[in-house]
């Protein structure tokens, strides 16, 4: 093993340029590979970060109006959603339906502490489950609870912007009191707030706002989380079935898709998930595109090495080697190479990926209402590295094993005269 080792060195050694030039394309293609993956995971995490500030298993309902004569009651007429859509959404479709959770707003509101004021301000009367629908991230504190819904509370949920307006000098928000049109609130959690409709907004039980509002029946909005939802075609099918269900509660034509206005994030969940797809098979095409140009380039410079060669072969044969011999020798010079070369690739490949994560990985884009962040962790997990360099090593073998079968078919004396 050590003379084979041995004559693997020499050879190299004596071949320099061509060791070089094979060892140069197995170490670009690898490097392109981690670097593509790299890339693409950084745009792909960034999307995902991004998306994740939403929650995309819910569809929301609001009413409408209605657009087209029925039933005798011309169009015009406004669509107010009450309990019974909750009863219905709920017994009608619970192959779809997970849960449905009314929603009460109340806007123009005035919220004051200790002299300090904010105007516009929107309360929103919520349930406890709404704090993963809508995304809220609390900050301090709690959300609301069953009990505040049940026992109808006077407590509320503040933004982290509204909390440095409202309790100035160090005085901690929680626990104490907020006056929102006349009532006192007391403050139970604090959550991060941003630059678009949690800017001014307050959340508080749902039993609480409609008891102080007197909003009876009525609900301004209802959201349903939803499963077993994974295509267009079922989802078509769900809210086409749904809106007809309405109609016969409200009265109105089921075809007046005005009658109900239905923000469908459940939608844009499937299309959210195509578009990772596409691009995860789409970064791998690339990545497989370039590894397999590697592989060309090997394979051509190991087919023009054993042909170069073949003298020296033939001299072997001559003095009694076997083929099984220089066949071993020709392959594991391969092995040797495309090993050594291809770890520098993917070392190298790697550290460009950490030094793109250090530069660029986690900026933000200010979007004006809120901030993006448009490269993520551009970085490839080490199976993907490992699996690649055992790609191109095994590559680099066959490139090897079959010039030089084809090789040692010749006869010594034909080999002598190449």
């Amino acid at each position: 093993m050590f003379d084979t080792f041995q004559e693997i060195t020499g050879a190299i050694k004596r071949n320099m340029m061509r060791t070089i030039a094979t060892g140069f394309a197995v170490a670009s293609g690898l490097f392109l590979i981690i670097v593509l993956q790299g890339a693409g995971n950084g745009i792909i995490h960034s999307f995902e970060y991004n998306m994740s500030e939403f929650s995309f298993d819910a569809i929301h309902v609001f009413g409408g109006v209605t657009t087209m004569p029925y039933e005798g009651v011309k169009e015009g007429r406004y669509i107010k959603l009450d309990e019974r859509d909750l009863n219905m959404a709920k017994m009608s479709f619970p192959q779809y339906v997970i849960d449905v959770l009314p929603q009460l707003s109340q806007s123009g509101l005035t919220v004051s502490n200790d002299g300090n004021h904010i105007s516009g301000c929107e309360l929103l009367g919520i349930y406890p489950e709404c704090e993963k629908v809508m995304a809220v991230k609390v900050l301090r504190g709690r959300f609301i609870n069953k009990i505040d819904l049940e026992q109808k509370r006077k407590v509320a949920v503040i933004g982290n912007k509204n909390a440095k307006s409202l309790f100035k000098h160090g005085k901690d928000p929680l626990g104490s009191m907020l006056n929102i049109n006349g009532i006192s609130y007391q403050v139970v959690g604090v959550f991060e707030s941003d630059e678009m409709s949690s800017s001014n907004t307050f959340y508080a039980p749902y039993s609480t706002v409609g008891t102080i509002f007197n909003r009876g029946k009525f609900i301004d909005e209802l959201t349903m989380t939803v499963k077993n939802i994974d295509s267009e075609e079922t989802m078509e099918k769900f809210e086409s079935e749904y809106v007809r269900a309405t109609s016969y509660i409200h009265t109105f034509n089921p075809e007046d898709r005005q009658a109900l206005w239905i923000w469908n994030q459940a939608e844009g969940n499937i299309i959210m998930n195509k578009t990772q797809n596409i691009l995860h098979v789409s970064f791998w095409i690339l990545g497989l595109l370039t590894l397999i140009s590697g592989v060309v380039g090997v394979s051509n410079i190991m087919l023009i090495s054993v042909k170069e060669r073949t003298r020296e072969f033939g001299i072997r044969r001559a003095v009694g080697a076997r083929p099984w011999s220089i066949i071993r020798m020709v392959v594991l010079e391969s092995v040797v190479i495309t090993g050594i070369f291809g770890y520098i690739g993917m070392f190298i490949g790697v550290f460009f990926c950490e030094y793109m994560d250090y530069s660029v990985g986690g900026q933000t884009m200010d979007m004006g209402v809120w901030k993006a962040k448009y490269f993520l962790d551009p970085t490839v997990d080490i199976s993907t590295c490992i699996t690649a360099t055992i790609i191109i090593v095994i590559a680099g073998a066959l490139a090897g094993l079959f010039p030089a079968m084809n090789a040692v078919k010749v006869k010594p004396i034909d080999a002598l005269r190449a």
